[in-house]
């Protein structure tokens, strides 16, 4: 067993900028390749483990990045490690970001005990948002900072099967036992965080208490609240010959609408972007009107007349669809006076207050994410951006599934959704809208709501694109411990950035109960499970599209 006294294990031979080499001490000198430090097994050199570089009064924490061994010229083996520095450990015992003293050649390379280390990482648990243990040493507690987490926006990121829906549940989980009055807001794409009224064995993995799911269809994202260029973008195709003469035609339509249902409320100046409602029978029959007109008792067309064929016949089967009810044929949001339930409902403050609010919106189709989600971002952000006390009343959106809607490809469409979390990215910190992006695709992504993300916290990623667009994001200078993410296990991460006092590999806290996101047991179900399904009720459900 080495003593504290006794952590010596070589001197730097090289030292720049970015890195340091490192020569271990010799077998005659003492190395073994295990050692036990505070009564835990440690490996000399492992992969993302913590040493402390000595000389002169100065300490600085590095990262083992790589490990080799070299035949010097009397043919012994040399032992030799690649190291980043992180920052430096201060004479109190706290730890700075950067080097201001770089050690220089032949300075020693000594093991860091676990009491060093969960010191150092203690600098946030004063909060008690703790996340996970380290991964070398699982008896040392990681903990987040929850301002920079929270407040500077975050990034979770993780192919299939990496566990980023554990992570999500277990950091929602931890924020509840810490800051038991915050305001998250979930976007679940696909049913994870709530309750499944087709399986009954599912709920929310929240406490009943401060958690509310509410399915798109409930809450009613009605269409008056989408912008102008969102309503041009559900209502018209482009593509078509007659698209400009059908968004001049839109324009002042709204306009007209939405001054004739609001004049009781006195709102002065209203533009075509203005929350208030209008008759969406009203619009479909102005369209009708117009498409239909003719001049001279039917001999003549206008300039209007079957111009907008496309739109209608487009228009009237999305009305027909029950999948958009919730957004074209509300029954609640029928007022400009509806806005305010909606806001109590997004925000938690409803008729079921809840400090977590679960937007389900797996029965959204596809087509509708880049609407809907545009629509969940802007009211987030307009909230706060117009409530006088919003430093008091911070909101956090956890985005999943966001490379299928925040996009990094402006040719894909969902331009309403990127532009909505482009905003919340770049100015929600003004106004206590914090964001956390979810994904698996990381390289599809919009690069500008990544790059004003300050914490990182990266899981088992593959897939090389993914992997040299997160290396390049990372604020952090020590990004060699990336190239340990294609062999993270299952619930392991790799957390950067200003939410953490130094790059740090732990394993997320196991979240109790878990999201409904397991894996499906297919060795199971193929070898004992049934043999038949009920084709027909599939097909009625489908037809009726409800699950």
């Amino acid at each position: 067993m080495i003593s504290q006294k006794n952590t010596l294990i070589g001197h730097l031979i090289e030292a720049n900028g970015a890195d340091f080499v490192a020569q271990l001490i010799s077998d005659d000198e003492g190395f073994i390749p295990e050692v036990t430090i505070d009564g835990i097994e440690v490996r000399i050199g492992q992969i993302g483990s913590y040493l402390m570089v000595r000389q002169t009064g100065t300490y600085v924490l590095v990262i083992v990045e790589g490990m080799w061994q070299e035949i010097d010229p009397e043919g012994g083996l040399v032992r030799m490690l690649r190291v980043n520095p992180l920052g430096e450990i201060t004479a109190k015992g706290g730890f700075e970001r950067g080097v201001a003293h770089f050690p220089t050649t032949g300075a020693e390379l000594h093991l860091v005990t676990a009491a060093t280390l969960e010191v150092l990482f203690s600098k946030y648990s004063a909060a008690d948002f703790k996340v996970g243990k380290l991964s070398a040493f699982d008896t040392v507690d990681v903990y987040i900072d929850p301002d920079a987490f929270f407040g500077r926006h975050a990034a979770i990121l993780g192919q299939s099967g990496a566990g980023k829906s554990w992570s999500v549940t277990s950091f929602i989980q931890s924020t509840l036992k810490a800051m038991p009055n915050a305001h998250i807001i979930i976007l679940d794409l696909h049913g994870e965080y709530g309750t499944k009224d087709w399986d009954p064995n599912t709920k929310a993995p929240f406490p009943e208490s401060k958690v509310r799911c509410i399915k798109a269809s409930e809450l009613e994202i009605p269409y008056w609240l989408l912008t102008y260029e969102e309503l041009i973008e559900l209502l018209i195709d482009t593509d078509d010959p007659n698209a400009s003469v059908q968004i001049a035609f839109l324009r002042g339509s709204l306009l007209e609408l939405k001054r004739e249902a609001n004049q009781h409320l006195e709102i002065g100046h209203i533009t075509v972007d203005s929350p208030i409602f209008f008759s969406m029978d009203d619009l479909v029959s102005r369209f009708k009107y117009a498409n239909e007109t003719t001049a001279d008792f039917g001999k003549t067309k206008t300039a209007l007349t079957g111009k907008f064929d496309q739109l209608l016949v487009k228009l009237q089967s999305r009305l027909n669809d029950t999948r958009y009810g919730f957004l074209l044929t509300p029954t609640k949001r029928t007022s400009s006076e509806s806005l305010a339930g909606l806001l109590r409902d997004f925000v938690g403050l409803g008729d079921q207050n809840a400090k977590v609010t679960v937007l389900d919106l797996s029965s959204v189709p596809f087509d509708l994410h880049g609407v809907v989600t545009a629509q969940i971002g802007r009211l987030a952000f307009e909230f706060n951006y117009w409530n006088p006390r919003c430093r008091e009343f911070p909101l956090f959106i956890v985005a999943e599934e966001a490379h299928s809607y925040i996009t990094r490809d402006r040719a894909t469409g969902h331009q309403g959704a990127r532009r909505s979390f482009e905003r919340i990215a770049k100015a929600g910190r003004k106004y206590a809208v914090g964001l956390c992006v979810v994904s698996q695709r990381p390289n599809e992504l919009s690069e500008t709501v990544l790059a004003q993300c300050s914490t990182f916290v990266c899981l088992r990623i593959t897939n090389p694109d993914d992997q040299e667009y997160v290396r390049a994001l990372v604020p952090d200078a020590a990004r060699g411990i990336l190239e340990a993410l294609t062999s993270l296990a299952q619930g392991e991460a790799i957390a950067t950035g200003e939410g953490v006092p130094m790059p740090v590999r732990f394993r997320v806290t196991m979240p109790d109960p878990p999201p409904n996101a397991q894996s499906i047991e297919y060795t199971d179900m193929w070898a004992r499970g049934p043999e038949d399904a009920d084709v027909e009720h599939i097909v009625d459900c489908w037809r009726r599209q409800r699950r």
